[in-house]
C-alpha cells in the first residue's frame, strides 16, 4: 500500500535558526497522528522571498508561517488578505487550499491571549520597543483589547510614525511615536514594557537598552522572544519584582490558532506546551502553565 502524501507546512524568515517551532509543530502533528511535517527556511533576500512564495504551490505546501524580516514584504506576493492584514498592514502565516495563497494575521491575538493569563490590558498604558511585522501586530490588538494609551520606540521615525498613525485609526486609541535614544527612558506612568525587537534572542543574547530607573514597581514586562524562553531583559525585570510575560507564550497561543486555520483540529493546549518545553530542553510535564515559572499570578493589578 502506498503512504499517503505527507502534508508540508513551514516558515519563511530569516534568521531562523534557532526558532523552536518546527519542533513543537512536528510533536503536535504526531500526537495527533498526522502525516504532517513543518520545515524552517532561511530566506536571507527580498529576491529569495519572491522566488519562495512562487514554489509554494507546485510543491505542495498547505500553510507557512512569516517571521521577520518578511511580514510586510510578503503581502504583495498573497493572491488575497483577511481584514486583520489589511487593518495591521502584516502578515504572520498564510492558508494554502485551491491554489490560492491566502495572508493572515493573528501575531496580536497570540500575546493578547498571553498578556491575559498574567494582568488585564484594559488600561494599561504601553511602551513597546520596537514596531515591525509582530510590533504592528502587537499595538494593534492591544489597543483593540482596551490599552489606554501606547508609546512606539523605534530607531527608524519613518516606521514608527506610520505605525502609530495606523493604530490611531484602526482603534481610535492614542498612540504616538518616541525615538529610540539609548538607553531607552519610558514615559511616565508606564504599566507595561513591551519588547517587540529581536534583541535578546540566542545565541547572542543581547540586551535590552532599557533605563531601569524610568521603570515603575510593578510594570508587567512583555518579550516575543521564544528562544531562550527567559531573556535577559525578562531575567532583570524578574528581579526587580515585575511581573513577566514570555515569548513562548505567545507562541503557543499564536500557533493553537494556526493549526486549528490549517487542520480544522481543535488544538490541545496542554498538546502545544509539552511539546514546546521539549523542542527548548526543559521539563514537558512542568510546561502545562508558564505562570508556574515565569509570572506572578493572574491577580497582578496596575500601577497607577
Amino acid at each position: 500500500m502506498i503512504a499517503p502524501q505527507k502534508q508540508m507546512t513551514g516558515m519563511l524568515g530569516h534568521p531562523v535558526a534557532e526558532n523552536p517551532i518546527d519542533r513543537m509543530f512536528d510533536a503536535v502533528y504526531a500526537h495527533h497522528g498526522l502525516n504532517w511535517q513543518f520545515w524552517k527556511n532561511d530566506i536571507a533576500t527580498e529576491a529569495d522571498l519572491q522566488l519562495a512564495v512562487k514554489a509554494l504551490r507546485p510543491l505542495g505546501y498547505r500553510g507557512m508561517c512569516i517571521t521577520v524580516p518578511w511580514k510586510v514584504a510578503v503581502i504583495p506576493l498573497l493572491d488575497e488578505v483577511d481584514d486583520d492584514v489589511r487593518a495591521i498592514g502584516a502578515a504572520n502565516y498564510m492558508t494554502i487550499r485551491d491554489g490560492r495563497l491566502v495572508g493572515h494575521n493573528n501575531d496580536g491575538k497570540g500575546v493578547v491571549k498571553a498578556i491575559a493569563k498574567v494582568a488585564p490590558i484594559a488600561g494599561q498604558r504601553v511602551a513597546m520597543l520596537g514596531a515591525g511585522g509582530a510590533g504592528r501586530a502587537m499595538a494593534m490588538e492591544i489597543a483593540w483589547a482596551g490599552a489606554a494609551h501606547l508609546t512606539l520606540v523605534t530607531r527608524r521615525e519613518e516606521q514608527g510614525r506610520e505605525v502609530a498613525d495606523r493604530v490611531r485609526r484602526g482603534s481610535g486609541v492614542a498612540c504616538e511615536w518616541q525615538p529610540w535614544c539609548a538607553p531607552v527612558r519610558l514615559p511616565p506612568g508606564t504599566t507595561m514594557l513591551m519588547n517587540a525587537t529581536h534583541l535578546g534572542c540566542a545565541p547572542d543574547l543581547e540586551p535590552l537598552p532599557v533605563d531601569w530607573d524610568s521603570v515603575p514597581a510593578g510594570c508587567l514586562a512583555v518579550d516575543v522572544i521564544t528562544n531562550p524562553r527567559i531573556t535577559p531583559f525578562l531575567r532583570t525585570a524578574r528581579e526587580r519584582g515585575c511581573p513577566v510575560v514570555d515569548g513562548v507564550e505567545m507562541l503557543v497561543q499564536l500557533a493553537m490558532q494556526i493549526f486549528a486555520e490549517w487542520t480544522g483540529i481543535p488544538p490541545e493546549e496542554a498538546v502545544f506546551q509539552q511539546a514546546v518545553a521539549q523542542a527548548l530542553g526543559e521539563d514537558p510535564q512542568a510546561a502545562s502553565t508558564t505562570a508556574d515559572r515565569t509570572q506572578r499570578p493572574a491577580t497582578a493589578t496596575l500601577t497607577p
